[in-house]
């Protein structure tokens, strides 16, 4: 984040931003601090000034991602990560995972996907999660 760009959809923006300009912890003034890209077709700059540095995408996603200089992170927007998978626009994965089964809901790499051939960085136990980083493999 210290060099990049986040990008959120509305409802991951709207739910942080009730979150995050209220903490001061180093990982709060970090994520305060950090660009912030908003996709949305409802929300303003009006709106988004309710947390620093944050504003609304007036362009097309995936035109925005491709001519950004600083790297893309995204966090929750899931939306947002198949339409960038789609077009092939994400060259690495950080997953948090946590040793819970819900048994529902969305999937990163949803049933009739294409394949995706990912090569493990690494893998940590953070918590009671174990945070793993992949990038696409060689082709």
């Amino acid at each position: 984040m210290d060099d990049g760009v986040l990008l959120l959809g509305r409802a991951t923006w709207q739910l942080f931003s009730r979150l995050w300009p209220g903490r001061h912890d180093p990982f709060a003034q970090r994520m305060n601090a950090v660009p912030k890209l908003v996709a949305s077709r409802t929300l303003t700059d009006a709106d988004t000034a309710a947390w620093a540095n944050s504003r609304v995408l007036t362009e097309d996603v995936l035109d925005a991602v491709k001519r950004e200089a600083r790297d893309v992170v995204i966090t929750g927007s899931l939306s947002l990560v198949h339409q960038l998978m789609a077009e092939d626009l994400i060259d690495e994965y950080r997953l948090l995972t946590f040793p819970t089964v819900l048994g529902t809901g969305d999937r990163l790499f949803p049933a009739g996907s294409p394949q995706a051939e990912l090569e493990c960085l690494s893998a940590e136990q953070v918590g009671a999660a174990a945070l793993t980083r992949h990038r696409r493999a060689a082709r």
